[in-house]
């Protein structure tokens, strides 16, 4: 989990950044197999200026990731905008927790005791229903023979298929 944590670190220096200038907006998530725990961890961050703008327009409310009960709002919304499907079926993504601060909202997910699967496609659309010049990045790490890779999402074009 450590270089999960470090790869995380440089996300979030990399967002402040984007979001004290916020020219542009910007998610990064990057998937990768953890040998020591057998599980595929996934690990998303987001400006949080952007994440706390999308649930006020979805909910009509202000929110504090800090409350279980807003950090579900969230949740939810992931589960329905980063999704991950074998053969066209959903590969249910575990939840492992939020770390929020006031640059940036990082998610942890996880597909437990599971390697990526074969063939998997990811639809990535967060941010885009309410940011159409939202660029997602997602890094898929490579792992049982498989190349690592960097796919950029966008309003048009949402689903890929992993390596």
């Amino acid at each position: 989990m450590l270089h999960w944590l470090r790869k995380a670190a440089l996300a979030a220096a990399l967002l402040c950044g984007a979001a004290a200038a916020h020219n542009y907006h910007m998610g990064l998530a990057d998937i990768g197999y953890n040998a020591d725990t057998g599980n595929t961890e996934i690990v998303h961050t987001y400006t949080a200026h952007d994440v706390e703008a999308l649930l006020a327009k979805l909910h009509g409310r202000q929110f504090d990731l800090g409350l279980e009960e807003d950090q579900q709002a969230l949740r939810r919304y992931l589960d329905r905008r980063f999704v991950l499907t074998v053969n066209g079926r959903r590969v249910p993504l575990q939840w492992v927790g939020i770390k929020a601060s006031a640059d940036t909202i990082t998610v942890y997910q996880q597909l437990e005791k599971t390697a990526l699967p074969a063939g998997a496609v990811l639809r990535n659309g967060v941010l885009t229903d309410l940011l159409p010049a939202q660029l997602n990045t997602v890094n898929v790490g490579g792992s049982a023979g498989r190349a690592a890779a960097t796919l950029t999402f966008t309003a048009a074009k949402e689903e890929q298929r992993l390596p």
